[in-house]
């Protein structure tokens, strides 16, 4: 699987408010929207801060990949050969898929895919050379698919060929778990229109230059180069080809203000009964709430600093709902660190330290009651077929008693509002651990991105709940730019010289399972993954999680997200979800919101 570290999810999210992106005349459209539009033909959608869609072919890179991106913009015109999300649920829906539920063979490492018979705009049928183009476009430039990590989809695609025009047929280089394929690897396939777009110029005809590995390359530096000429994103008509519900027909490329239309040749279920959907941007949390609080916006969402406002907007007409994402939340920590990553490698320390984060006072208190608790690798919300008993339950629930026990049965003199010190080193069951002198004190630097009012209230609390037990926290900030590039596993070549204990991004540091569904460890928690910057490793893990992709499917899954539930690889947050979406009551067919970020405006009404 391949969760996202926010580069444009919720860490991207914390990124647009503190650089500010969007430009200032985003008011201003809004202002001429609200003035032109017919209410009962438009509905307006309030874009967060900063998070502004600039990339239209899609294969993104990820310098660009957010959700705004992605699952709120692109996926209006350019759906997945598989969608997922249904009714708010985490699962496979497959009335919005391009293709009929793919069927396994050979112990799970064929899969055969059928099309269904969907057309693009422009009247030609979607068949499997759109997805044999995407498939060669993608291999040939990998490094620039935002999904991408070593040795997963496509690399783990053995040989693909294409019977029919409407059956493709992959086998895998081993036998998986179906759900592990279907949910981390079709997923990731995007049909895209090779009779208009496997071109290398816009002057050149058409032809099938991705069939070889230059072609490809040739084709993607000329849909790379148009996708990132945002003047002619409603003009240029490679654009104008799509198979989503919804055409782009008015877009300003400094501000992103976009304008969609209905695909009038749209195949799937669901078509649009408003006349234009607008996204609108905004330069500030700020200006949004004024924007929403004066009737502007038809679906918006509350800023964190204003969360104690829904009870204002329930009484003037809105839906006040919490948006949940299929995520996890967490404090990353360094178990390299040569300074404390022998205290952190101590499981009893972690365990302390985890009684001692209260989940449901930060969720009323910070979260103003609009929030979730973690307590494991998988997410707890919404409840899906790949939740377990960990989900159920907090392993260590807020205690602080307990936490000062677990330090005193493992040697360490305990000093509330003070610093704790191992009075008896070794490492028997009742000494403090392996490389932990005599002496050592409990004491951590907890760096974090600055600007975010949130998050700095929620690592404040977290510094005086860790007091009460003898650890002592320092708090600093820096820009969320030098945040990131500090995490990373520390070695003796590591450039930023191991210069993190603990860290956090954004309101907290987030993975979003998403466009890979399953929610394994395989890129985020087994030894050397990709986006396992804290070092941590663990031989039990790796084998489960090695299983949960294989023939274990999801009973190792749910072994696996108990296992790391206790044995802490990170420290548990509770998640804040998407945000506290606002939404006026004569929009129906809004709700429930979808927890893989997706939207549906076709489906939406206005009464």
């Amino acid at each position: 699987m391949l969760p996202r570290l926010m580069r444009g999810f919720r860490l991207a999210v914390s990124l647009a408010v503190v650089l500010g992106i969007g430009g200032a005349t985003g008011a201003a459209y809004l202002a001429v929207s609200a003035k032109t539009s017919s209410p009962s033909g438009t509905v307006t959608w309030a874009l967060p801060p900063g998070l502004t869609p600039n990339y239209i072919f899609p294969l993104i890179p990820p310098s660009l990949a957010t959700n705004n991106t992605v699952y709120s913009w692109q996926y209006l015109m350019y759906r997945p050969l598989y969608w997922v999300g249904d009714d708010g649920k985490v699962t496979l829906n497959e009335s919005e898929s391009l293709a009929y539920a793919p069927v396994f063979s050979d112990g799970n490492q064929v899969v055969t895919i059928r099309l269904k018979s969907w057309d693009w705009s422009d009247g030609q049928p979607i068949t499997s050379r759109d997805v044999g183009f995407w498939m060669n476009e993608l291999e040939a430039e990998k490094g620039n698919w935002w999904s991408y990590a070593p040795g997963f989809f496509p690399d783990d695609v053995r040989s693909i060929t294409y019977p029919s025009a409407s059956t493709v047929q992959i086998t895998f280089n081993a036998k998986y778990s179906p759900s592990w394929i279907l949910y981390n690897n079709l997923t990731q396939i995007i049909p895209i229109p090779q009779h208009a777009w496997d071109r290398e110029s816009a002057t050149g005809q058409v032809g099938n230059y991705d069939e070889t590995a230059s072609g490809a390359q040739a084709v993607y530096t000329f849909l790379n180069a148009a996708s990132s000429d945002l003047n002619t994103y409603t003009t240029n008509p490679l654009w104008s080809v799509v198979d989503g519900p919804w055409r782009l027909t008015g877009y300003d490329p400094t501000t992103s203000f976009s304008v969609f239309s209905p695909n009038s040749h749209y195949s799937g279920p669901g078509r649009p009964t408003i006349a234009k959907f607008e996204e609108v941007p905004f330069t500030s949390d700020a200006a949004e709430y004024d924007a929403l609080r004066s009737g502007q916006i038809d679906y918006g969402y509350l800023p964190p600093a204003d969360t104690g406002q829904s009870s204002y907007f329930k009484s003037h007409g809105y839906d006040v709902s919490q948006w949940p994402d299929w995520g996890i939340t967490y404090l990353p920590l360094s178990f390299t660190n040569p300074t404390t990553g022998s205290l952190i490698r101590q499981l009893y320390i972690r365990q302390a330290m985890q009684h001692l984060i209260n989940e449901p006072e930060f969720i009323r208190d910070i979260f103003k009651g609009y929030g979730y608790p973690t307590y494991g690798p998988v997410p707890s919300q919404p409840p899906s077929k790949f939740s377990g008993p960990a989900e159920d339950r907090d392993p260590y629930p807020y205690d602080v008693g307990e936490a000062r026990e677990l330090l005193r049965s493992h040697g360490w003199s305990v000093h509330a509002n003070g610093v704790s010190t191992c009075q008896r080193p070794g490492t028997g069951p009742t000494d403090c651990g392996a490389g932990i002198k005599r002496g050592t004190g409990l004491h951590f630097q907890l760096l974090y991105a600055s600007g975010i009012q949130s998050l700095a209230d929620e690592m404040e609390a977290l510094q005086s709940s860790f007091d009460q037990a003898g650890i002592q926290v320092t708090l600093r900030e820096q820009g969320i730019s030098a945040v990131l590039s500090k995490w990373t596993v520390c070695s003796p070549s590591t450039p930023s010289g191991c210069s993190w204990q603990m860290l956090e991004f954004g309101a907290s540091y987030t993975i979003t399972y998403e466009p890979t569904f399953y929610p394994s460890g395989d890129i985020v928690f087994a030894n050397g993954a990709v986006y396992n910057g804290d070092g941590y490793s663990s031989a039990t893990a790796n084998r489960l999680i090695h299983d949960s992709d294989a023939s274990g499917g999801i009973p190792a899954l749910k072994e696996y997200d108990e296992y790391l539930s206790k044995q802490l690889p990170a420290l548990w947050l509770p998640n804040g979800g998407n945000q506290i979406s606002v939404i006026k009551d004569d929009l129906k067919d809004v709700l429930p919101q979808d927890p893989t970020l997706s939207i549906y405006p076709e489906k939406w009404r206005v009464s």
